[in-house]
């Protein structure tokens, strides 16, 4: 599926041109990548429209669920949710379940950020025993206030560097943006990193390299 942007100025096209340069964009460009010869798999979820006030674009759990379940069958090793949700319902959420759960049995790594709200609890995402929580650290090393906290994070999740990140804008130029969203992407393209490195681990092995590390930060 194409990921190109119809709207340069958007909210979901610079949320996603930034996440995506964290990944991949090449080490001679102005925000060098990760794991910039790491194969990128894009998967548009959200709408162009979405107002500038939001911290995250969002998308609704059944949007979330079938780009997800769309990724797992495309053959994607990891996946990244740098999201909020709008509109969560029973229903819904139980679907987003399903299609975690689709991916933890095909053994495909779900890292989610936290959220942005600074607020104690979890989501239907985060409280997956298989997903990677991820919260974000400023420049000081502490926790980000904005920063989401639960129970997940603490159990299982990671902690990564989310304030002040330099990666692309749709331009071609620069940005530096802050948030849950930006560390979540700093982990996922280190265990993508980590994987290749390790092409024959499992994805078990791999997110317990991770999540079992003395200090669990990237």
């Amino acid at each position: 599926m194409s990921g190109g942007c119809t709207r340069t100025s958007s909210l979901a096209c610079r949320h996603g041109t930034f996440v995506a340069g964290i990944f991949a964009a090449t080490r001679r460009s102005s925000a060098p990548a990760i794991c910039p010869d790491c194969s990128l798999l894009v998967r548009p979820i959200f709408s162009e429209s979405v107002v500038e006030r939001e911290q995250l674009p969002s998308a609704t759990p059944q949007q979330l669920a079938q780009a997800l379940c769309d990724c797992v069958r495309a053959g994607a090793w990891i996946v990244n949710l740098s999201s909020s949700m709008a509109a969560p319902s029973a229903s819904a959420q139980h679907q987003l379940c399903e299609a975690l759960d689709f991916a933890a049995g095909k053994g495909v790594l779900v890292v989610a950020a936290a959220g942005n709200q600074g607020s104690l609890g979890s989501s239907a995402i985060t409280r997956h025993p298989w997903v990677i929580p991820v919260v974000g650290y400023g420049t000081d090393g502490r926790l980000m206030p904005q920063s989401n906290l639960g129970s997940s994070s603490g159990k299982r999740g990671v902690g990564a560097p989310g304030e002040g990140i330099t990666s692309i804008a749709p331009d071609g130029g620069s940005v530096t943006l802050s948030g849950t969203s930006v560390a979540a992407a700093v982990v996922t393209a280190s265990v993508a990193l980590l994987w290749s490195l390790f092409p024959h681990a499992s994805a078990l092995e791999v997110k317990s390299a991770v999540v079992s590390s003395p200090r669990q930060r990237c």
